[in-house]
């Protein structure tokens, strides 16, 4: 299929050299996105119907055969060998039991190592004297070493994952999922589901992935390329709204303050704050003749246009259009005959055009959030029964600043100043958006967010339970609220395909203290994993555990405190053992990543090692971040999970 397309001979077919770029262009992706993965089999299982999909079953039609893949592959003659896991044929293969066979007699999973098939198992899912039972190749690919990045799961997707996968593109879906639920896997072939399902739409108007930080878009980055789509953005939060340079930061409370969701109102009522009603009228001349717009009626005009609460750029664009066409009302009724050319031309008018700018003056978004921070009496009037005087004085810079270049950003100061620019022009909206860990979103992070899809759709991905940040969400319809989508239907997963029984086991005994209510985390592994909690005296004994593991197979994973990432920066030298940072690829020579507490979200090991539990939790500005930001570092080994510690457990611990 690559032949064909590298063959392709496009100098016959293309009318001038732009057609001829854009058509290469086209073919040049074709062509990667069907690039070969040596360690990737083409396909991953078989279906035979019972009788051919779409055909009357009567008896004696004949069944139809399928084999179901990453990729749509055809043979020289354009007949499919391969069926794409997204088509419906293919659904299947996920969603067919014992209880529900879907007109499937066989549903056979192959089994690969490195690309070369070593195994099959069949399931007779229409014979009744056949009892049900888990799937041993199932688990042997849940529980495969994992080296280098992310990968794609289709060869694993369970039911209730496939149904959120292929849920439509119109309406918004929630998932909360607890570690090792495959949320994230389900986000991201949910968008190669979507692409395969509303390519064109979504072609015209985009597709982006959020991610908490880079580490973890790196993680993840090659799993939509395996499956052929290549032209998914992605980016975290902080890229979405980088109008400033961020080199500043907030201690907690203000940065709480800043991303509570009434500072949208208070953005508001500063950015029109800015327009002044006229006192007096305004005098156009054209040739001979002098037409006045009087002071009231432009009131009337400049009242109705704050009234309509439209963006104040697009208010201001219209206002001398609107002026303009009050002196053509006054042209006709002299018995002139204008047309758009005069009315275009009034606007442009010098006098029109001082009075727009005495009404209605330009705004500067990130001048207008710096008056906020910096002027204590322009942000009293417009948080007037918004924010009380001491949330006022948290938010309020001590020192004056010269420019809004000189100014020391914050990350939260950053989305003060997206959400006023959205208030000046709207933000382009996108056609589907996958916001990855997002329980740690602040609401006005969420509104960023938000509207970047507001004519379009999205997919919200987190954990309660492993919200990290002073202002993490306590509840998802608080959160859908102000993302803008209060209709997305929330679902939840609970079995737990990465984390080993007894490692789930210990770390769930932190969520009455964390996120009291939610649904524990059932491992469905049938191997319970190793699991240690081994007191310690030195930091050689902590490097010693990294090299027992390291004598598996597969990744490790040393978490600590960030506090404690210089000492075993040392230790790890001076015991001459070589590491990755979070987000590195691993390798066959290089399979330990030393990770700070903060950057683990999101990532997945072979093996962890993790250092001294108290000391994640007093990293965070409060306990009850401080056992999160714990519950995550606990939860993110696939194999096995060593905890040591020269401190005292926390109690919540046991």
């Amino acid at each position: 299929m690559r032949e064909d397309v590298e063959n392709l001979d496009i100098r016959d077919v293309t009318a001038n050299w732009v057609n001829a770029a854009v058509l290469q262009h086209q073919i040049d992706e074709r062509i990667k996105a069907l690039a070969d993965l040596s360690h990737t089999p083409l396909f991953f299982g078989r279906l035979d119907y019972l009788h051919a999909p779409g055909a009357d079953k009567a008896e004696g039609a004949e069944g139809e055969r399928f084999y179901i893949g990453r990729r749509h592959v055809h043979d020289a003659d354009g007949d499919p060998m391969v069926i794409d896991w997204r088509a419906p044929v293919s659904q299947p293969f996920y969603r067919a039991s014992k209880k529900d066979p879907m007109d499937v007699g066989l549903r056979r999973r192959f089994g690969y190592t490195g690309g070369d098939l070593t195994a099959y198992e069949d399931e007779h899912l229409s014979d009744p004297s056949e009892a049900a039972a888990t799937s041993k190749l199932l688990q042997q690919e849940i529980e495969r070493p994992r080296v280098g990045p992310m990968r794609d799961i289709v060869a694993t997707i369970q039911p209730e994952q496939d149904e959120i996968v292929r849920s439509g593109l119109t309406g918004s879906v929630c998932v909360q999922g607890g570690p090792g639920t495959g949320k994230t896997a389900v986000g991201l072939h949910r968008v190669a589901y979507l692409l395969y399902a509303h390519r064109e739409r979504l072609a015209r108007t985009g597709t982006l992935v959020i991610g908490p930080n880079k580490s973890f878009l790196h993680y993840i980055e090659q799993v939509l390329p395996a499956l052929g789509e290549l032209e998914v953005k992605q980016a975290t939060v902080d890229d979405l709204v980088a109008h400033v340079e961020v080199r500043g930061t907030d201690d907690a409370t203000a940065a709480v303050v800043k991303g509570d969701a009434r500072m949208a109102e208070v953005l508001r009522r500063a950015v029109r704050s800015h327009v002044t009603l006229p006192t007096e009228g305004v005098v156009v001349v054209r040739g001979s003749r002098r037409w006045r717009v009087p002071a009231y009626e432009l009131e009337a005009i400049v009242v109705e246009l704050l009234d309509r609460d439209i963006r104040y750029g697009a208010a201001r664009e219209a206002l001398p259009q609107r002026i303009a066409h009050a002196v053509l009302v006054q042209m006709e009724r002299s018995g002139e005959a204008p047309d758009d050319r005069v009315q275009d031309a009034v606007a442009r008018n010098t006098s029109v055009k001082a009075a727009v700018k005495a009404i209605w003056p330009p705004v500067d978004p990130a001048k207008l959030v710096l008056r906020l921070l910096t002027d204590a009496d322009f942000l009293a009037v417009h948080a007037e029964g918004l924010l009380d005087e001491d949330e006022q004085k948290e938010i309020l810079w001590p020192k004056p600043v010269r420019s809004v270049k000189s100014a020391k950003w914050s990350p939260a100061d950053a989305v003060l100043i997206d959400e006023a620019t959205d208030l000046v022009q709207r933000t382009h909206s996108l056609g589907h958006v996958v916001l990855d860990e997002a329980q740690d979103l602040s609401p006005m992070q969420y509104r960023a967010v938000g509207r970047r899809c507001t004519t379009g759709s999205a997919t919200v991905l987190g954990d309660l339970a492993q919200g990290t940040t002073p202002w993490a969400t306590r509840s998802w319809d608080e959160a859908l609220a102000h993302l803008g989508k209060g209709e997305a239907v929330i679902e939840e997963l609970t079995a737990g395909f990465r984390v080993p029984t007894d490692v789930i086991t210990y770390a769930s005994r932190l969520l009455p203290h964390i996120a009291p209510g939610l649904t524990p985390v059932a491992s469905v592994r049938e191997n319970p994993g190793f699991f240690e909690v081994r007191p310690t005296t030195a930091d050689e004994q902590v490097i010693g555990a990294c090299e027992e593991l390291l004598r598996n197979e597969g990744s490790i994973g040393l978490i600590a405190a960030d506090a404690r990432i210089p000492a075993l920066t040392e230790a790890l030298t001076g015991a001459g053992l070589t590491y990755l940072g979070p987000g590195e690829e691993t390798t066959a020579q290089t399979r330990l990543t030393l990770v700070p507490a903060s950057l683990a979200k999101g990532l997945e090991y072979d093996y962890v090692v993790l250092d001294e539990p108290q000391a994640v939790v007093d990293g965070e500005p409060d306990e009850r971040t401080g056992l999160r930001r714990l519950y995550v570092a606990l939860t993110r080994a696939v194999s096995g999970l060593t905890v040591t510690h020269a401190a005292p457990l926390p109690q919540q611990l046991g």
